[in-house]
C-alpha cells in the first residue's frame, strides 16, 4: 500500500505474481496516529480493495505520516494485532528507491506535500523537509499556490504591474481582486482547498510570469536542499529518484530540480520514476515472505 496526502494505492498478486488487486481510493480520512486507528482505516481499506476471502501472506505500506521509526513501529504492533504477522511499515517516500529497482538511494516526492528520504550505510531511514502545506512543503502543491499566493499579493502592495501571476490566480480561485484571493486562501487553509491551484502557477510561467517561474525554482531549490540535507547525515546511494503528482506532471520542476542537483551534487543520477510508487512496496512485502 502507498498512503499518500490525497490518495491510497493498494496493489496484491498472488503466490504465482499475478495481480489481483491495483487499484486507488481516497485517503482524505488517513492520520498515521494514533496507531490503533491508523491501523483500522488500513485494514478497512484492505477488506475493500482485496478479493472477497482473500488472505494476506505480508504487507509492505509506505504511508505519509510515518516519519519516525517509532511511529512506523507503533502502527506495524497495530497491524499485528489485526493478524497481519509478516508487515512493514514506511514513510511513502522510502517507496521510490526500490520501486525504481534500486537497493539504496535518496527518494523525493513533490506531490501533495514534499518530502525526501534516504538511509545510511547501516540502513537507519533519514527523514527530511515534510513539515506540512502552512509551513514547510514548499515544492508540494498545496506549499506552491501558498507561496504564489505571496508573491503576488507582495507584488500588488508594491504597486508593481501584474506580470500574471496574480491574473492566473484570481482565475483559478475564481474571485475578483487581490483582497479576495487573500480571503479564499486564508479562510480555508488547507490541502484541499490550496493544493489544486498548483496548475494555474505552472500556466503563469510558462505564459512568462517572472514570479511564477520565481517560485517553482524555489520550490526545486527546497528539494535540492533536502538532498543536502540527506547526503550531510550520511544517506547512502548515487541515484535521486523523484515522485509525487507535481514533479511527474510538470517538466518545469523537474528540469530545475535536475539543473540544481548537476550544479551542486554532479556524482548524482537523477530519475523520474517510472511506475507507481505502491511498486516499491509490492517489493518490500515479497522480501518479507
Amino acid at each position: 500500500m502507498d498512503v499518500g496526502g490525497t490518495k491510497a494505492a493498494v496493489r496484491a498478486t498472488d503466490v504465482t505474481g499475478r495481480v489481483v488487486t491495483d487499484v486507488v481510493v481516497s485517503s482524505a480520512e488517513w492520520d498515521a496516529e494514533p496507531a490503533d486507528a491508523a491501523a483500522a482505516w488500513l485494514v478497512d481499506v484492505l477488506a475493500r480493495a482485496l478479493p472477497s476471502g482473500a488472505s494476506v501472506r505480508a504487507l509492505a505500506i509506505g504511508a505519509q505520516g510515518l516519519d519516525r521509526s517509532e511511529v512506523a513501529h507503533d502502527l506495524e504492533h497495530a497491524l499485528r494485532t489485526h493478524g497481519f504477522t509478516r508487515v512493514q511499515c514506511v514513510n511513502d517516500a522510502a517507496l521510490l528507491v526500490p520501486a525504481a529497482g534500486l537497493t539504496e538511494g535518496i527518494g523525493l516526492i513533490a506531490g501533495t506535500g514534499a518530502i525526501g528520504v534516504g538511509a545510511d550505510a547501516a540502513g537507519a531511514p533519514l527523514v527530511t523537509g515534510g513539515w506540512g502545506w502552512v509551513i514547510g512543503d514548499e515544492a508540494g502543491a498545496a506549499g506552491l499556490v501558498r507561496e504564489a499566493t505571496r508573491a503576488a499579493l507582495l507584488a500588488y502592495d508594491d504597486g508593481a504591474p501584474d506580470d500574471g501571476l496574480l491574473g492566473a490566480l484570481l482565475a483559478d480561485f475564481d474571485v475578483a481582486d487581490a483582497e479576495r484571493l487573500a480571503r479564499i486562501v486564508n479562510d480555508e487553509p488547507t490541502m484541499a482547498n490550496w493544493g489544486p491551484h498548483a496548475p494555474a502557477v505552472f500556466r503563469a510561467a510558462d505564459a512568462g510570469s517572472t514570479l511564477a517561474v520565481g517560485v517553482i525554482d524555489d520550490g526545486a531549490s527546497h528539494l535540492v536542499r533536502l538532498v543536502d540535507q540527506l547526503r550531510r547525515r550520511g544517506a547512502a546511494g548515487r541515484t535521486v529518484v523523484a515522485a509525487g503528482g507535481v514533479i511527474t506532471a510538470q517538466p518545469r520542476l523537474a528540469a530545475s530540480v535536475r539543473a540544481l542537483l548537476v550544479a551542486r551534487h554532479p556524482e548524482l543520477d537523477f530519475v523520474i520514476l517510472g511506475d507507481q510508487p505502491v511498486a516499491g512496496a509490492w517489493f518490500l512485502a515479497n522480501r518479507l515472505g
